[in-house]
């Protein structure tokens, strides 16, 4: 099992490239089985997550080349099992993205209920409810979501849904299904992150006819066929992020090369506040930090607000930052289990169900640690760049999940980090 081996103090300089977001990557390859015609995505992170996805549609017989340049060309019209089964889904939830488009292209999806981090639950329910609303028949057994168009029906019908919650992953699988049912569907409470409006995007050079998308009410007006494409995944702002952050909680001057100032607002603004100096274009975004920051208190949301996916990158410039900051996760019960490990390098942090009071420290020391989810894992890496001495980060396979070759773009900066087995 690989380690990131961290030698802590020293601060970052230099430009990197963003990665295209695994949050829009996902959902875009699930949208490749609406059409029988070929897809090409171009700007396709390399992570596990995205591998499990390949090998999950390439096991419903679709034809999936993942090429070194970040293309990939799919081609479902040999589409021939329309399942997703457990031993391929168990470590990613976005597994479920797959019951819209199958449902709404083949009228048929046994889809296993999701896995993917212990950071919460993340019930299924909404998606069940809403493709009910279209009309389709979805019984839960055995583990798995067994779905079916009635006797008689060849298509999805339009609905007006309303999920309970602001649900992403919802409001993807709603998108898709929609593209292809007949008549008109109205998502109402929808999510409006990027990565939704950036499917949409892809969604409407396949000959879907979509309104107001990026925004919390979306009207999509079905259509019998859809297309193949060309389409260009969006830069992942959580990448951005994390590095806005360990450049923030280290010192330096770093460009980022693709970075979308405009899709990380909430959290320039916390880096802003701190005391770290951001300037951004349209294609690029730079920080620059010098000396220790002020510590920030913040609340996650759904967007536009604090993402909850940079909630534990932004607690480790607090935990080193002059004075205490109140830190409130709204999104998942679990998702401060990176506390244990902040604390391990000599934090000085206190929860209290949903708050983490954290009391920055002057210094950190190196300490091995484990990680236990995605964004746990980013926020110790940028815990070790800070601290004194070694750190050993074990458990990194969930940090490539969602990051694509970390190290590599961490030393190009000036980074002492390498990858130990």
């Amino acid at each position: 099992m690989d380690k990131l081996l961290i030698r802590g103090g020293r601060s970052l300089q230099g430009q990197i490239d963003v990665a295209g977001a695994k949050n829009a990557a996902l959902p875009e390859l699930c949208a490749a089985l609406l059409t029988d015609q070929p897809v090409e995505l171009r700007n396709v992170p390399r992570l596990q997550d995205v591998a499990t996805m390949l090998k999950l549609i390439r096991n419903m017989g679709v034809s999936a080349q993942h090429h070194d340049d970040g293309r990939v060309l799919l081609d479902a019209g040999a589409l021939h099992t329309p399942e997703a089964p457990y031993e391929l889904v168990k470590t990613m939830r976005a597994s479920v993205l797959a019951l819209g488009p199958l449902l709404s292209r083949v009228g048929r999806a046994k889809v296993s209920l999701p896995g993917g981090c212990a950071i919460g639950s993340r019930p299924v329910d909404q998606h069940i409810k809403g493709l009910q609303a279209m009309g389709a028949d979805i019984q839960v057994e055995h583990g798995y979501m067994l779905a079916s168009l009635p006797a008689g029906r060849t298509r999805l019908k339009g609905a007006r849904i309303t999920t309970d919650m602001v649900t992403v992953t919802g409001t993807e699988n709603f998108l898709m299904a929609a593209a292809l049912a007949e008549g008109e569907t109205i998502l109402e409470n929808a999510a409006q992150e990027p990565e939704i409006a950036d499917l949409a995007e892809m969604l409407i050079r396949m000959g879907a006819k979509i309104e107001g998308h990026g925004t919390s009410k979306i009207r999509i007006q079905g259509v019998e066929r859809l297309h193949g494409c060309q389409h260009q995944v969006v830069a992942d702002r959580i990448e951005a992020g994390t590095f806005l952050c360990a450049v923030a909680a280290t010192g330096g001057d770093v460009v980022l090369r693709h970075g979308r100032a405009d899709h990380l607002e909430a959290v320039i603004e916390k880096l802003q506040a701190a005391g770290a100096q951001i300037e951004a274009g349209e294609d690029f975004i730079r920080i620059r930090s010098l000396g220790r920051l002020q510590a920030q208190s913040f609340r996650t949301t759904e967007y536009p607000g604090f993402p909850t996916d940079m909630q534990a990158q932004f607690m480790a410039i607090n935990c080193i930052a002059e004075g205490a900051s109140k830190v409130t996760e709204t999104i998942f019960e679990n998702r401060f289990m990176h506390v244990n490990e902040l604390v391990r390098l000599g934090a000085k942090i206190q929860i209290d169900g949903k708050v983490a009071m954290v009391q920055g420290v002057p210094r950190l020391s190196g300490a091995s640690v484990m990680a236990t989810d995605l964004r746990a894992s980013a926020s110790l890496v940028i815990a070790g760049l800070v601290a004194d001495g070694e750190t050993i980060v074990d458990r990194i396979y969930h940090l490539d999940r969602g990051y694509d070759r970390m190290e590599v773009k961490l030393r190009a900066l000036g980074a002492d980090i390498e990858r130990v087995k």
